[in-house]
This record gives C-alpha cells, sequence and structure tokens, in this order.
C-alpha cells in the first residue's frame, strides 16, 4: 500500500519591515554616513588635503563621543534601574571642571597650557574614574536607594562642585580665568590626535567588554531580584559594568569636555526609536543618533548659522528642556 508523504511546509520568512529594529538601525546607520560625507566634502575653502584632515578628525571625534555617551547611558539606565540618571546628572561634568579648575589654580594657567596634554588627560581620567567609582559603589552597592535621593544626590555634588569651582575662579587673575573659560565647553573640532586614539582605544575596549553582556543587560533590566533569580550574580556584574561606564565617559569628557544632558537625549530616543528596550538594539541605536544629532548640529551651525553658537550650549539648552519633561512625567506616574 502506497502512502503519500505530504512535506510539511516551510514556515514563512520574517519580512524585514520598517517595525523592525534591524531595518531601522540600518537606516541610521546609512543616516550617519551621508551626514558624514556631507560635512567631509561641504564647502572647503583653501586646501583641499588640510580641510580633509581636519574634519576628518572633527568627525572621529563625534564617532568616539557619540558611541562613549550613547553605550554608557543606556547601561547606566540598565544598572541604576531609571532612564533618568546619567552620570553627567550625578555630578560628573561639575567634577571634571573642578579638577581643571584646581590644576589651573595651583599651577596657574600658563603650567595648565605647557603641560602635556596625555599627561593632564591621564590625570583627569583616573580622578574622574575613582570619584565615579566611589561614589556608584556607595550609592549602588548596598540596598536599593529611591529615585528622589539618587537625583538630591546628583544635585548636592553639582552644587557643591560648581561652587567650589567658583570661589577658586573668583581668586584667580584675568589670564589664568580665561584659560580656564576655554575648557568649560565642549569642542569636538580639532582634537589632538594623540587623546583621540587613546580615547577610542578605550572606547572600543569598554565595548568590546560590554558585547559579551548584552543579554546580561536585558536581565538586569528585569530587576535585581528576578536577576538573581535567573543565575545572575547582579553585585559582581553591576560593579563591573559600573567601572565600564565610568572609564569610558571618563575619556571622552577628558577628551573633549562636558556635555551634561546629551547621553539623557540619545539615550531615551534611542528606546523610542528602537522599538525596544533589548539591548542589541537599543545600545547601537543610541550610538548612531548621538552621532547623527552632533553630526547635523555641527552641519546647522556651520552652515546656516556660520557658528553663530556653540554645539554643546545648543545641546545643553534642548537637553534641560528634555530632562524636565521626563521628570515631570515620571511624577505625574
Amino acid at each position: 500500500m502506497l502512502i503519500d508523504v505530504v512535506e510539511a511546509p516551510a514556515p514563512p520568512r520574517r519580512r524585514l519591515t520598517w517595525s523592525s529594529p534591524a531595518v531601522r538601525i540600518g537606516m541610521l546607520g546609512a543616516v550617519v554616513v551621508a551626514l558624514a560625507a556631507t560635512y567631509l566634502f561641504t564647502d572647503i575653502p583653501g586646501s583641499f588635503t588640510f580641510a580633509l584632515r581636519v574634519r576628518s578628525l572633527t568627525i572621529a571625534a563625534m564617532a568616539v563621543v557619540a558611541v562613549a555617551v550613547g553605550v554608557s547611558t543606556v547601561v547606566f539606565h540598565t544598572i541604576t534601574g531609571n532612564r533618568i540618571l546619567t552620570p553627567s546628572i550625578m555630578g560628573f561634568d561639575a567634577f571634571y571642571m573642578l579638577i581643571s579648575t584646581v590644576i589651573v589654580f595651583v599651577a596657574g594657567g600658563v603650567t595648565f597650557l605647557r603641560t602635556d596634554p596625555l599627561t593632564l588627560w591621564v590625570v583627569q581620567v583616573l580622578v574622574m574614574v575613582a570619584f565615579s567609582t566611589l561614589l556608584f559603589t556607595w550609592l549602588f552597592g548596598g540596598k536599593r536607594r529611591s529615585l528622589h535621593l539618587m537625583l538630591l544626590v546628583g544635585i548636592v555634588l553639582g552644587t557643591f562642585f560648581r561652587s567650589l569651582t567658583e570661589w577658586m575662579q573668583r581668586m584667580l587673575d584675568p589670564l589664568d580665568f580665561q584659560i580656564l573659560t576655554d575648557t568649560a565647553f565642549a569642542s569636538l573640532t580639532r582634537p589632538d590626535p594623540t587623546l583621540l586614539a587613546a580615547t577610542a582605544v578605550i572606547v572600543a575596549g569598554g565595548c568590546a567588554a560590554i558585547v559579551p553582556l548584552v543579554r546580561t543587560l536585558d536581565v538586569l533590566s528585569l530587576g535585581e531580584s528576578a536577576a538573581v533569580g535567573l543565575g545572575v550574580n547582579h553585585r559582581r556584574v553591576v560593579m563591573a559594568l559600573f567601572i565600564i561606564v565610568s572609564v569610558m565617559v571618563a575619556a571622552s569628557t577628558a577628551l573633549v569636555g562636558p556635555i551634561l544632558f546629551f547621553g539623557l537625549i540619545v539615550a531615551n530616543l534611542a528606546y523610542s526609536y528602537a522599538g525596544t528596550f533589548r539591548h542589541r538594539w537599543a545600545l547601537p541605536a543610541a550610538a548612531l543618533l548621538g552621532a547623527v544629532f552632533l553630526l547635523a548640529g555641527q552641519l546647522i551651525l556651520e552652515q546656516v548659522f556660520s557658528f553663530g553658537a556653540s554645539l554643546s550650549i545648543v545641546i545643553e539648552f534642548a537637553g534641560g528642556l528634555f530632562f524636565l519633561v521626563l521628570v515631570l512625567r515620571k511624577g505625574a506616574r
């Protein structure tokens, strides 16, 4: 007796649509490439080779900062359990200015300028990493702290560091004060090639350390109890991630200066754009959105406003409004 064997139909292939995170990330990457090419070849005055070299360094600095701030902020949101706090809001940028002010106050502005940039960068990174590690260990190493307490600690520390910075600045002579003022705002144009290379290595190393923990981050986003129940050594993993985040943020801040609300903007928009909180999509979305904002903002300032404003000032103004909206929405819930 012959029996016809009917093969089971193959499962339908999943079509990639606009709602697919992979498509959205791919399109965002294409936008970054287009913006980089536009910035690189638009309105080149003078020497073409010199302009390309300078603009290439600027694009590289924007890419490094976007990856460092975007990735570190998403990870920071996951391990702290809320999407409002960032390392900068916790007083990180104010502490950076305090370090620079102390150096100028003690050694003088001329010594500050004559100091080897790499040595100064290393000192700033080490001090900021030590400070952030101690702060994060105290805030998140023990029992769960409330959001209001963490915001209060960040505001108090930021106010204290700024007050101490202003007190020392008032006793500086005008030349030293002018030298110090130049470091108060983030500058993405014409970065030091040596510092840029060192920062890129650190950021690449941080990302390489985070990649194997992507699925662990998904588990951590469920909460401490759920993560422990699923076999995650919560304390050890969280402290390791805190150190990685601290090193990446410290390196990027020492390279270009403080950008207070940049990470808050790109991280929260990345969650909405990717359409998922899974870190395999949220992390690249945050990094690419950061690059889009920096490149588009610099293009607008140069081509439309002719450097009429600083990009960091625009980011801080927009980010401050965005922060207030998030806090009010959180309070309303």
